[in-house]
């Protein structure tokens, strides 16, 4: 099958763990670019991660960032091993680590090493928090940023404890920060044949998410507070209102859309109280217009609500749950769900890319894969240049590991 994908063509060497460098592969291989898995010989440890009885033995973490790629098991700790790895990273166009900071320095796999010897070679580092700070080598989690970010600090209901998101955030934004500078790299060296070294990290990529939060804290120097579901500045505008059979979340914080959300709930007279006459009215008071229209809406369905307040041209959203929200004409139209054979004779549908292109490129197909440790790893070796005997001699070392064609 011919790969008319906009990345065909491009090789990647993947040096990842968990999420935010495979990731940001991921994107990639998605792409269509061909991504090569380095792993120990113990694997990616994703592949492990919440494997249980109730999971079916599977790894969601693994399927959600590893699909469609090829795995090469290396025994990194052997010279030999280290000297494969690095044939292989000087055979492809783009390198991705996120390994601890100082690991890839020590086997000689590092962006000054690689590229000193290949120019042309993209070369992206991830890591917890950045290279040049006292943190530099601190083992750095996505929960540990989402911390020193601020982020948690925001985060949580007014009074109560600081709280993290339901879902690796910034674990899942670094991989597309390290992407989207990928991609820019390859674009570059597709003009200019230019390489690039990159490095981001965990803790910027926080911080920069945050980046309204931090220009009003400029503009008031006032800390920004825990305000729950609500929008400390402005109101209503992702408040919570509860439903007859659960809740939904209004913004109608525009001087016109709030006098519509008056009327759609049948209380004109509210768009001239002076509780409510203005936004900053509305957040003072904001407890009893929260009460007023949970009062009016409660009785009906999240979706009657819904389709009431759209009918006068207020933005509003159901709270759907996971099993709603697969079930949702909406986004089973993006077709952002992909396929993924679990290895366990089952298929497993992971999201994909979250857009499109008008000719079908990139766009998810047939169910893709997912590797098995080491299995491409005589293959992919093959078709980098070792000999058969080479092959044999570095599995009767037990420098590698893995199937494929001898």
């Amino acid at each position: 099958m011919t790969n008319d994908k906009p990345l065909a063509g491009i090789k990647v060497v993947e040096f990842g763990q968990f999420i935010a460098g495979p990731g940001a592969t991921q994107i990639l291989a998605d792409l269509g670019a061909e991504v090569i898995k380095i792993e120990s010989f113990n694997g990616d440890n994703s592949r492990r991660f919440g494997v249980s009885e109730r999971s079916g033995y599977r790894s969601g973490m693994f399927m959600a960032y590893n699909r469609g790629k090829k795995s090469v098991a290396l025994d990194l700790r052997n010279a030999e091993g280290v000297a494969v790895a690095r044939e292989l990273a000087l055979g492809a166009d783009v390198v991705v680590q996120n390994s601890r900071v100082g690991v890839m320095e020590s086997l000689g796999l590092d962006a000054a090493t690689l590229r000193a010897q290949k120019p042309s070679l993209i070369h992206a580092s991830i890591s917890g928090f950045g290279t040049r700070g006292p943190s530099r080598e601190r083992p750095g989690l996505d929960i540990a940023a989402q911390a020193e970010s601020g982020m948690m600090s925001l985060t949580g209901e007014p009074g109560g404890a600081p709280l993290k998101t339901g879902f690796a955030v910034v674990d899942a934004a670094t991989a597309t920060a390290a992407a989207n500078a990928i991609l820019a790299a390859l674009f570059r060296c597709a003009r200019h044949g230019e390489g690039a070294t990159i490095e981001t990290s965990l803790l910027a990529v926080a911080v920069g998410l945050q980046a309204q939060i931090w220009a009003e804290y400029g503009c008031s120097g006032q800390l920004p507070q825990r305000a729950g579901n609500a929008q400390p500045l402005v109101a209503p505008a992702a408040d919570l209102i509860q439903v007859r059979d659960g809740h939904i979340v209004i913004s109608a914080y525009m001087e016109d859309h709030w006098q519509r959300l008056c009327r759609a709930i049948e209380q004109p007279e509210l768009g001239t109280d002076p509780r409510f006459a203005t936004s900053n009215d509305r957040v003072a008071n904001r407890p009893a217009m929260v009460a007023i229209l949970n009062e009016a809406l409660g009785g009906f369905g999240g979706e009657e609500a819904r389709a009431r307040l759209e009918a006068f041209g207020v933005v509003c959203g159901v709270v759907r749950n996971y099993t709603q929200v697969r079930a949702s004409a909406d986004v089973q139209a993006t077709g952002i769900f992909q396929r993924v054979l679990d290895g366990k004779g089952g298929e497993v549908d992971v999201p994909a890319l979250p857009y499109s292109f008008g000719d079908g490129a990139a766009e998810p197909g047939a169910p893709t894969s997912l590797p098995e440790l080491g299995q491409h790893t005589l293959d992919v070796l093959e078709q980098a240049g070792f000999s058969a005997e080479r092959r044999q001699a570095l599995l009767d070392g037990k420098v590698i590991a893995g199937g494929g064609a001898a």
